[in-house]
């Protein structure tokens, strides 16, 4: 019968990528690591692992248990918060993943207000792509999500917790800077900086320009909204991004203008249906919900 040794190990290994890695991280000797290893593979009489050049290289087979032994894992990492949280109440641990623009953002800021409320709370903050913050919650890895509309699983609740919009992110002395507000229409001229055909927010940012009448010139493509004020800070063009980091870490010399019509971009609040909420992940909900971001 395979055991909770057996999963904490091949969870570790395939982290780690070897069994010495995996016997550091589980603060046993890697002997130990290898003879539970030789032993799950014999009971699912399968290779997990391919030895290659002193690395553990997983298999296809590892690969597919891999995220039924996260779910597990998971469930158990929730089982042991939930019971530091009974134990010591203001103690414990919360596990947080977000989008990575809201990460960056207004959440470091209120994560970071929370903490030095609660000097015995440790946080752990996972900075990801929208549809990975809604299988990390859906799996329990994440107590607590935040990620771009839409979601869509039979596990997870959402509630709109912030309303923001994409904008046009520029130099001070851009010739559109001096405008309160930038219609698409305005844009035709210039070169973009926007996001990746794949990204989440794309398609929003190509509608808006298809019915504007106007055939963009995109400079640059970026994956992260990071990315794309960057590029605009450096002049590449003006970046069509989700704009809450610069409203968290001002650039010198760069604004953000609304842009019309709206590109309108919800932030949702993730948490498992039947996952137990602790006592601080309740006081970390409410703690979000005063500090998200005004519309």
């Amino acid at each position: 019968m395979i055991n909770l040794k057996h999963i904490e190990v091949f969870h570790a290994v395939m982290q780690t990528g070897s069994a010495t890695g995996a016997a550091r991280m589980l603060h046993v000797t890697q002997p130990a690591v290898s003879a539970v290893l030789k032993h799950l593979e014999a009971r699912l009489q399968m290779q997990l692992f391919a030895r290659v050049g002193g690395r553990l290289v997983p298999t296809p087979e590892a690969h597919a248990l891999l995220p039924d032994v996260r779910g597990i894992y998971g469930r158990i990492e929730a089982m042991e918060r939930l019971a530091q949280d009974l134990a010591g109440g203001r103690l414990g641990t919360l596990s947080v993943a977000a989008s990575s623009p809201v990460t960056n953002g207004w959440l470091a800021k209120a994560v970071s207000e929370f903490l030095a409320a609660r000097p015995g709370v440790r946080v752990a903050l996972q900075s990801l792509a929208s549809p990975q913050v809604l299988d990390r919650v859906a799996s329990r890895e994440a107590e607590l999500g935040l990620a771009y509309e839409p979601v869509l699983h039979p596990e997870v609740v959402a509630e709109v917790i912030a309303d923001n919009s994409v904008a046009c992110v520029m130099p001070a002395d851009h010739p559109l800077a001096a405008r309160a507000e930038i219609q698409v229409a305005d844009l035709a001229p210039y070169s973009l900086v926007t996001y990746l055909p794949q990204a989440l927010l794309r398609p929003y940012v190509d509608r808006a320009l298809g019915q504007a009448g106007i055939a963009p010139a995109i400079a640059v493509q970026v994956g992260l909204s990071i990315t794309g004020i960057a590029l605009a800070y450096h002049g590449a063009g003006i970046a069509l991004v989700e704009p809450q980091l610069l409203a968290s870490l001002p650039l010198p010399g760069l604004v953000a203008r609304p842009l019309l019509p709206r590109i309108e971009v919800r932030t949702l609040l993730l948490l498992h249906r039947d996952a137990p909420r602790s006592r601080l992940l309740e006081d970390f909900i409410a703690h979000i919900r005063e500090r998200r971001p005004a519309p």
